[in-house]
């Protein structure tokens, strides 16, 4: 059925509006990134002169590529994390007979509507008798498991036939042949979706890498740009959206270049 020229308009229209609105703070930090200060302070909407200065004075006056580094590190050791094991789970949900296999998924499942924030006390005070504080493992072990990854990934392995894995263990192909060989390569855009989603969401961590350290040489990006801003207060706001432009910069290249594949990848896992 054909949508009515009017009606296609108001649509476009609206989407622009809403797509306007939530854009535009972050087109007024990238603009303000180039202003001076009295510009700023004087509420023009456009620099004077597209200048690199406030990048400049960033680089020089903070170790801002030292926080990006750590926040990395630590976004794709918790990508590398989720994958396997919730790739492992979901095989494992999907392919092996075991007593309780479907109560255990569910109650794994269950544990998504729990909110992160009541098990940060948990979770810091096993980190804490571990002695992972202030370590990359330690702001990354707590999100190795995730009930999404698996529920993604096991959606995606019950579209392989079971005649494939009787088949295959005819021919005498163990699990994990078979998990290598078959099963992740059917499963390959839910894993890049799955990992685009961890990447993207351990990138924008705050508070616990806040709560897991206390020591500045492994600490992120995101707390480096919340300390950049109390140490400059209101002096200096054209260096700190450029701190702001440049921690968001990666995430933004992933999702233009990851947003049909992820798109697809969610949409492929939830009506599965």
């Amino acid at each position: 059925m054909r949508i009515p020229l009017a009606r296609k308009i108001l649509l476009y229209f609206l989407l622009t509006l809403f797509a306007a609105v939530i854009f535009a703070p972050a087109v007024i930090a990238f603009l303000m990134s180039f202003m001076t200060n009295q510009e700023i302070f004087a509420g023009k909407l456009f620099p004077h002169s597209f200048s690199l200065e406030n990048y400049a004075k960033l680089f020089e006056r903070f170790p801002i590529m030292h926080y990006l580094t750590n926040s990395l590190i630590v976004s794709l050791l918790i990508m590398a994390g989720q994958l396997i094991l919730s790739s492992l789970a979901a095989y494992a949900f999907t392919f092996l007979e075991f007593k309780g296999r479907d109560v255990i998924f569910f109650l794994f499942i269950a544990t998504m509507m729990i909110p992160f924030e009541a098990s940060i006390i948990p979770n810091f005070q096993t980190i804490r008798n571990l002695g992972l504080l202030d370590t990359y493992a330690g702001m990354a072990l707590p999100f190795f498991a995730t009930a999404f990854g698996t529920f993604l990934l096991r959606q995606h392995f019950k579209q392989i036939p079971k005649e494939l894995k009787e088949a295959s263990e005819i021919a005498g192909m163990g699990d994990f042949k078979f998990f290598l060989t078959v099963a992740l390569p059917m499963a390959k855009t839910s894993l890049v979706t799955l990992g685009l989603y961890a990447f993207l969401t351990s990138w924008n961590m705050y508070l616990w890498p806040l709560l897991a350290t206390t020591d500045e040489t492994v600490r992120t990006v995101q707390i480096g740009l919340r300390q950049l801003q109390s140490q400059e207060q209101v002096n200096e706001w054209g260096m700190i959206m450029a701190g702001a432009v440049i921690v968001v910069l990666p995430t933004l290249i992933l999702l233009f270049l990851g947003q049909k594949r992820l798109q697809r990848g969610l949409t492929e896992g939830a009506f599965k």
